[in-house]
């Protein structure tokens, strides 16, 4: 008998899509010169609308759904009332140099929804299939939107390294879910992880074996070493808006894919994703930092930057405590603000026919703009984990769990690496500071581009010193 599902958990994802749509049509219709002006209002609309239904929604407890391959949680609900808070404010910075730049305005909103909807299918599966549907959906956008720009050489190459790389890694994902699938006659998250803790590893070495390949694709998407070839080339061919928004949301959604994986999934296997997962976290906060000193591209930085803090955030998953996934959630959160500042003020920087894409662009930003430039001192202070910032409570939280589980040796050796990050951050305070200026002339921005990255950096202060609220609404994310 065919039994009616309960639509209501997932709502907000199907406001998403009907939305998603509507910008389509509208877009089409729509006179030239107002085309890239109503995509904008109905998306940014589209995000407060998905975000209220997300919290109508929200309750402490677990309501699953269509056959229990969709589910409402609480972590699926802190994830993604933070993913819409992401890509709006991206969505506001962007506003402007896709409107100064041959970016087709409709396709890149479109596109951003869509890729959006699959963050949210992807939060919220209890299944193989709703995970690697949202996954899906999450990427194919994300290659589009890095061509989009379309006299750009450079985007288009990288856009198709990101695709045949990310075919790759989805291909290895895949195969590993296949694996598992194989062994446990089951797509449902939950009765996997039944069987696999019912099983001793001596005599089904398939699970571990799937497991590599699962690990891999969740590194790739993260751009953890050493799957993170793609992450330097597609933050610097990439416009400058396309790598906010891919620097920023598609990060807590993977962050979601890898809990449903390793901890909702295959939580018996701990010690053997924690093997895995220390290896990728030290390698990608050594790569990640040292190169980072060496790049004069301020995007290349910012990008081997998002590297080590992958790293960073992957101590807190692989701790195998409920502490350290909240904190490797707190970190991803902050991160994802922190890049969104550092990338939005690249773009308030730019303008039409000038990227201000290298380091040497910040010469001399203080005597230009003093605001500005205390507003990046800020990002920059966060990014190296310098208090009262926020980003030295995202490092001191993950640090916090690695201990409590006895992994000291890892802790002082990530605080090691924090000191060697520090370097380069410290380095764009002190061209901006220090350095005189090619040219002496201010800085001008629209009022709402000031106010929105003044917003975001004072937020970055904020959660410093105030972190408790934050903290308690990741730790609620994992009380069940």
């Amino acid at each position: 008998m065919f039994t009616i599902p309960n639509f209501a958990p997932a709502a907000p994802e199907m406001f998403v899509l009907g939305m998603a749509c509507v910008v389509l049509l509208v877009d089409i219709f729509s006179a030239k010169e107002k085309q890239g002006q109503w995509a904008y209002i109905l998306t940014q609309v589209t995000l407060i609308g998905a975000m209220l239904l997300t919290l109508r929604l929200a309750s402490y407890s677990t309501v699953v759904t269509f056959n229990d391959t969709f589910l409402l949680d609480p972590l699926a609900t802190v994830l993604k009332i933070f993913i819409y808070i992401t890509a709006f404010v991206a969505l506001l910075y962007s506003r402007a140099y896709v409107a100064e730049r041959e970016i087709p305005n409709g396709e890149y909103y479109v596109l951003c929804l869509f890729s959006i909807l699959g963050m949210m299918v992807l939060v919220s599966a209890g299944n193989f299939l709703t995970l690697y549907l949202g996954l899906e959906l999450l990427s194919l956008p994300l290659y589009a939107l890095v061509a989009l720009q379309r006299d750009s050489a450079l985007g288009s190459e990288a856009a198709m390294k990101y695709f045949v790389m990310g075919a790759m890694a989805s291909g290895m994902l895949l195969y590993g879910l296949s694996m598992i699938y194989g062994a446990s006659k089951s797509l449902d998250i939950n009765q996997i992880a039944t069987y696999v803790a019912s099983k001793p590893m001596q005599q089904d070495m398939v699970f571990v074996f799937a497991l590599v390949f699962v690990v891999a694709g969740i590194a790739f998407k993260l751009g953890a070493v050493p799957f993170h070839m793609w992450a330097p080339d597609v933050y610097d061919g990439s416009p400058t808006s396309v790598t906010l928004f891919i620097g920023s949301a598609p990060k807590i959604a993977v962050l979601g894919m890898a809990i449903r994986l390793l901890v909702g999934t295959l939580p018996s296997l701990h010690i053997q994703w924690e093997q895995l997962l220390i290896i990728v976290a030290l390698l990608s906060m050594v790569l990640g930092n040292f190169v980072a000193i060496m790049q004069k591209n301020i995007k290349r930085m910012l990008a081997y930057s998002s590297i080590a803090h992958m790293g960073y955030m992957l101590l807190g998953v692989l701790s195998g405590i409920a502490a350290g996934y909240a904190a490797a959630t707190f970190y991803i959160i902050t991160y994802a603000l922190m890049s969104m500042g550092a990338f939005g003020m690249i773009v308030l920087l730019s303008r039409a026919g000038f990227e201000a894409e290298n380091i040497e662009d910040f010469r001399g930003l203080n005597a230009r703009n003093p605001w500005l430039a205390l507003m990046m001192l800020i990002l920059m202070f966060s990014m190296a984990g310098i208090p009262p910032t926020v980003g030295f409570f995202a490092k001191l939280g993950v640090l916090e769990a690695l201990i409590s589980v006895h992994l000291v040796w890892l802790a002082a050796l990530a605080l090691l690496f924090a000191v060697v990050g520090a370097y380069y951050y410290i380095r764009v305070v002190k061209v901006m500071y220090f350095d005189e200026p090619e040219k002496i002339e201010p800085v001008t921005t629209t009022k709402d581009m000031q106010l929105a990255i003044s917003v975001n950096c004072l937020a970055v202060l904020a959660l410093g010193l105030f972190p408790s609220g934050l903290i308690n609404l990741c730790r609620v994310a994992f009380a069940s």
